[in-house]
């Protein structure tokens, strides 16, 4: 079946044409992306296709962080199609990181979450990230310090200092995704808190938070009380 391009619907329904006459902020979500498909597929109009995608991930943020493999689940949604997607997606994750270190201040967990989700959530492997704030708590560094397995991450505090030591970091908040998609902490995840709580105390470098992070959900540790409690955000 041939597929249906944005050119063969009927003026006042192109996307295109009512974005360059009545701005992007005239086009929902699924017009918008229909542009950047281009056209639909086994009888499927691009428009339709476009709607499917919406629905089935329910919310922009969802969508945003599907993986290729995630929107190849949608028919009519090609390996080619689903790659030029995350590249529009990427350049999205990438000005919201940019946004994220404009404000420079990490003032809550939910800060340090939006960092660390951006670097390592839709990771496969455990990746172990630490943020690094000066003295008046604003960003300084950011940077992945080990990638372990599925279920553990084989770390040891220097990895996680050095970059603290290098960069002259007053703090740092440690992250770390559990690819199951539960961010729940497990043993190894709270001995891992407890050694470098006691690392940090004799740097001099305060661990402020762990956090456990998924695409859509995390723990703070601090926020646990498993970090004793102190003026850390």
């Amino acid at each position: 079946m041939p597929s249906f391009a944005l050119r063969e619907l009927p003026l006042e329904l192109r996307p295109r044409e009512r974005l360059e006459r009545h701005g992007v902020d005239a086009l929902n979500l699924a017009e918008l992306i229909a542009i950047v498909l281009g056209s639909g597929t086994q009888g499927k109009s691009v428009l339709s296709l476009s709607e499917e995608l919406v629905v089935r991930f329910s919310s922009l943020e969802r969508l945003i962080d599907a993986s290729i493999v995630e929107l190849m689940e949608i028919k009519g949604i090609g390996r080619a199609k689903a790659i030029q997607l995350q590249a529009v997606f990427c350049i999205a994750r990438k000005y919201k990181q940019i946004a994220i270190h404009d404000k420079h201040t990490i003032a809550a967990p939910e800060h340090a979450y939006a960092i660390a989700k951006n670097e390592i959530a839709q990771e496969k492997q455990e990746v172990l990230m630490v943020i690094l704030r000066d003295v008046r708590g604003c960003l300084i560094h950011q940077e992945a310090v080990s990638k372990g397995t599925l279920s553990e991450i084989l770390v040891h505090p220097r990895e996680v200092f050095y970059p603290a030591v290098r960069y002259k970091a007053h703090s740092l908040i440690l992250a770390h995704n559990h690819p199951s998609g539960d961010p729940s902490p497990s043993e190894a995840d709270l001995a891992l808190t407890r050694c470098l709580l006691h690392a940090g105390r004799t740097m001099g470098i305060a661990l402020d938070d762990h956090l456990i992070v998924c695409p859509h959900s995390y723990i703070s540790l601090c926020e646990r009380g498993y970090i004793p409690a102190r003026a850390r955000y």
